[in-house]
Parts: structure tokens; C-alpha cells; sequence
């Protein structure tokens, strides 16, 4: 047997909330391929909230959930983790943007109500106390540091405004790197490098309990261990039978893995060259 097994859960679809802005033209592409394999090949990532009302905030996987939403699925099967659980980690995830003038960037920045920009020299400038920032490291040299209003639910408002001023207008990576000059050689039309404020878990969770969601593209949730390649019948889960049959049917069939031995844990960092 393998020790410290994931939670793996049948859940009703209706009770995950998602914690970020989803961009639904990502769903119809995996409609289809979902479609076309019959398996849900790796379970989303959910954590319980804290607020007894049995709902679930989806950490890693919002396009399989919403695409199962759309095939008009009852229930998913996810890997379910506690709040408290100190292998669950959340970082940030910072955007470089291509494909706009960095003056137009700008422009538009300016105009955000509630996002106090200055522009600062990155390598002597001190970030103001009890301010949460997010800084703009243009292509052109220019760095400016944005002061965000202090209450939560206005700081998400604000942050919205700053990716809805490029993200229909340019092309944009995730990155976890905050040094532009790594990306002029990638990215002949670069415009800038946005580096967001980090949240915390409980934050994250109290703003999805309220239906505030992040930005798209902004969490970075890193969970150990973590399931993958699980490749579970979709026809499980669209049927009519009850929750509890489903959860039964799932242990069993974890179950029937085990003694085949189907089921390997990998300690170290791993390298999937199949996704």
C-alpha cells in the first residue's frame, strides 16, 4: 500500500466556486476533448471552506470544472485538501505582456481610479509602509509602483482594472521571474512586467465564500502530493445514481488500482514529458 494516499472525493459540481476570473472561450476545447477521450485524466485541486456551507474553492482545475458544468455533469471527482494542510502552498504568478506600446500601457494604468502610481528607481526604492503594491517594469526602462487601496475587496476591484487594461489589447505569459531584462531576448515587442501582491490562503478563501474572484492568470497553488493521470470514466460521474454510490464506486476502484499496482508515488520533483 501506498502511505499518505490523496483525498480523492466525489463531489457535487454545483459546490466549487472558483477563486479567479475564468475565460470560458478555454472550455468548448476541452468539451470536446473530454468528449472524445471518456476519462477525466487529472482531478482538480479543492480546498473546503470554512464557512459550514459544504462548498468547495477549486485551487487548480477551473477549466475541467466548468467544461464538466457545461456537459451538464452532476458531480467531479477531486483531490481535496485542508486549509491547514502545510503541503498547500500559494504564490503569485507575475505577467509579461507583448504586443502593446508601452506608452499606451500607461495611459490606461493612469486612469485606474484607486491605483496611485509613482515612478520609482527599482534599485533604491523602498516600498511606502502598510501599502500592498503592484509594480510595472515597462520595456522602455521605466518602473512605476502602484499603491492599492487597503481594504481587501477594493485592492481585487483595482487589480482587475490592471489586467483588464492589457489582457484583451496584448499577449501575456505567466512568469515567476520579476527581472524584465531575462525576457527582451524572448520577446522582440515586449511591453512590461507586472509583478502582483501576494495573497494569502484565508484571504483567497473569504473573498471566493463572498463571490469576489482574483484576476485571471494571478494564484499559483502548489499542493504535495499531488494526483495525476488518474483517468477516470466520465460515465461514473454522469450518471444518475446517487452521491453515495458514486464515493463507494470510487474507493473500490481506487482500490482495484492498488492491488494491480497501477498507482505510483513519485518523492522527488518529476519531469511529465506526456501532457
Amino acid at each position: 500500500m501506498i502511505p499518505n494516499l490523496p483525498t480523492l472525493r466525489i463531489l457535487p459540481l454545483d459546490a466549487l466556486i472558483l477563486h479567479e476570473e475564468h475565460d470560458l472561450q478555454r472550455t468548448q476545447p476541452l468539451v470536446e476533448k473530454l468528449r472524445a477521450q471518456g476519462v477525466l485524466r487529472n482531478p482538480p485541486i479543492v480546498m473546503a471552506l470554512e464557512d459550514g456551507s459544504q462548498r468547495y474553492m477549486v485551487l487548480d482545475g477551473a477549466n475541467r470544472v466548468t467544461s464538466l458544468r457545461a456537459l451538464e455533469f452532476p458531480h467531479i471527482v477531486a483531490q481535496v485538501v485542508e486549509p491547514n494542510d502545510s503541503r498547500v502552498t500559494l504564490q503569485t504568478w507575475n505577467h509579461v505582456i507583448w504586443g502593446m506600446k508601452p506608452a499606451a500601457l500607461l495611459r490606461s494604468l493612469k486612469q485606474i481610479a484607486g491605483l496611485n502610481l509613482r515612478r520609482i528607481d527599482p534599485q533604491y526604492s523602498v516600498t511606502p509602509p502598510h501599502c500592498v503594491t503592484v509594480q510595472i517594469r515597462l520595456a522602455d526602462g521605466r518602473t512605476y509602483l502602484g499603491c492599492l487601496p487597503a481594504e481587501v475587496e477594493e485592492e481585487v476591484r483595482v487589480l482587475h482594472a490592471v489586467v483588464n487594461a492589457y489582457k484583451a489589447r496584448a499577449s501575456l505569459d505567466r512568469t515567476s521571474q520579476t527581472l524584465i531584462e531575462s525576457f527582451r531576448p524572448v520577446y522582440p515587442d515586449l511591453t512590461a512586467l507586472i509583478i502582483f501582491p501576494r495573497f494569502s490562503i484565508q484571504t483567497v478563501l473569504n473573498l471566493a465564500g463572498r463571490g469576489q474572484v482574483l484576476p485571471p492568470g494571478i494564484t499559483r497553488f502548489t499542493v504535495s502530493p499531488r494526483v495525476l493521470h488518474l483517468n477516470y470514466p466520465l460515465h461514473e460521474l454522469s450518471s444518475a445514481r446517487p452521491l453515495e454510490y458514486k464515493q463507494a464506486y470510487l474507493e473500490r476502484w481506487i482500490e482495484e488500482r492498488l492491488r494491480q499496482k497501477s498507482v505510483r508515488y513519485y518523492a522527488e520533483p518529476t519531469f511529465l514529458f506526456d501532457e
